[in-house]
């Protein structure tokens, strides 16, 4: 007779690993990682490794100091790196970037509890940190190098009201803005990627994406624009998607989605700030609890529990 091997649960194995799932977010981040060399020249590169290098010494230097396990092979803190440098101008100082890495990663990852215990994506709160901290250089945009021979200053497509740039512009990232959102095909090509590799659904993209084009479209603006424009891609794919911060059902994704592109639409349109998709999902990344607590599957044919009264004898 064979010997039992007796543990507890979960006993459905996976290949499916934390590390496994980052390495794939860098893989659909490399196309547009490409097009901003394209577009912005070596300046792309060092901002990105700035990003990515501070941000893992960060991750690092707080394991060491917090007493925990090194969790600088689950590649979590490369991904934050490289998403808040795809939320930068390239014009912004190196030092400002390390800045908003240590708000990423110690402030809003690391003493909250680390990876998965994190109230809102880190990326996100880092960019909108140093836009409070530092407005003028990150709004300070500049043209692609293939559109200026020197570094000049020029109007995003969500200042600019003249129709300066066409739907093909904006698509191919012909057009100045923060390094990784300006080439909405090579984000879309990430996206795609991580779909079929399934690491994301595409319910949370399909319903962001569209309530904007819905949103947009009654409130008499141009919904293409409003789509290919700003942060809009790069937020639905790569950002909106965490999985930490968004809900688990199918129903609670398409909620979030959506609440994601009402309240861009909201503050683009009606608000001070031309870009609303970093504080979108914020907002939405903290009422992230309430959407699971709503959209909880409940058991079938298992009667509901009643909590007793707390007068009540026992």
């Amino acid at each position: 007779m064979r010997d039992l091997t007796v543990s507890p649960s979960p006993h459905i194995r996976s290949r499916v690993t934390t590390s496994r799932i980052m390495l794939h977010v860098l893989i659909a981040l490399i196309p547009a990682f490409a097009a901003a060399v394209v577009l912005f020249g070596v300046r792309a590169i060092v901002m990105v490794c700035v990003c990515m290098g501070s941000a893992f010494l960060w991750e690092r230097g707080c394991n060491l100091i917090m007493k925990r396990p090194n969790t600088t092979g689950d590649l979590s803190a490369l991904v934050t790196g490289m998403i808040l440098a795809f939320n930068l101008p390239p014009s912004l100082p190196y030092w400002m970037a390390v800045v908003g890495t240590f708000v990423a990663i110690v402030i809003t990852k690391q003493i909250f509890g680390g990876l998965g215990q994190n109230f809102a994506n880190p990326a996100i709160v880092g960019r909108i940190v140093l836009m409070m901290s530092f407005t003028g250089e990150m709004t300070s945009w500049v043209m692609p190098n293939y559109m200026a021979q020197d570094v000049i200053t020029a109007p995003t497509p969500l200042v600019e009201k003249n129709g300066l740039y066409s739907y093909l512009d904006l698509f191919i990232g012909r057009h100045p803005g923060c390094i990784g959102e300006v080439c909405c095909a090579a984000l879309i090509a990430g996206g795609i990627y991580l779909v079929i590799m399934r690491v994301i659904s595409i319910h949370i993209p399909v319903s962001f994406v569209g309530t904007v084009f819905v949103f947009s479209w009654a409130a008499g603006k141009d919904p293409v624009y409003q789509i290919l424009s700003g942060g809009v891609m790069l937020g639905a794919i790569f950002m909106a998607t965490d999985y930490v911060t968004s809900p688990v059902s199918k129903k609670g994704k398409v909620i979030f989605g959506a609440g994601c592109g009402v309240l861009t639409c909201l503050i683009r349109f009606y608000a001070n700030y031309p870009e609303g998709v970093s504080f979108a999902i914020l907002l939405m990344n903290i009422v992230t609890p309430y959407i699971d607590m709503l959209t909880r599957a409940k058991p079938v044919g298992v009667p509901a529990v009643k909590k007793e009264a707390q007068g009540d004898e026992k």
